[in-house]
């Protein structure tokens, strides 16, 4: 069975971390959610993937959630969240999935 690209995970943490939210209509339960994605995110990456790769994708993550927020005006809740959970998820094939499937990661 192939592996789950890091990229799926990252971008559907903020996805259900939201649905978390919404549905139990207590926000720290969504945070819970996110911040499990990112650690299991940075877990299942650390010993093959660069520091400095792991960090850029947190922290974009980081960028991605504040920004769904101020998003949320113009795009409805669900459509912020989905912008940012795209956004989340290509960085991170790009900068983790991507370069390992060319052989590319180096530390």
């Amino acid at each position: 069975m192939p592996r789950l690209p890091t990229a799926l995970i990252a971008g559907l943490s903020l996805v259900v971390g939201f649905a978390a939210a919404q549905l139990t209509d207590l926000r720290w339960a969504g945070a819970v959610v996110v911040l499990a994605g990112t650690g299991w995110c940075v877990a299942r990456e650390v010993r093959r993937t660069p520091w400095w790769r792991i960090a850029v994708v947190v922290l974009v993550g980081a960028a991605c959630f504040v920004l769904s927020h101020l998003m949320a005006g113009a795009l409805g809740s669900w459509g912020a969240v989905a912008a940012a959970s795209v956004v989340l998820g290509i960085v991170t094939y790009g900068l983790v999935d991507a370069p390992r499937a060319r052989g590319a990661l180096t530390r």
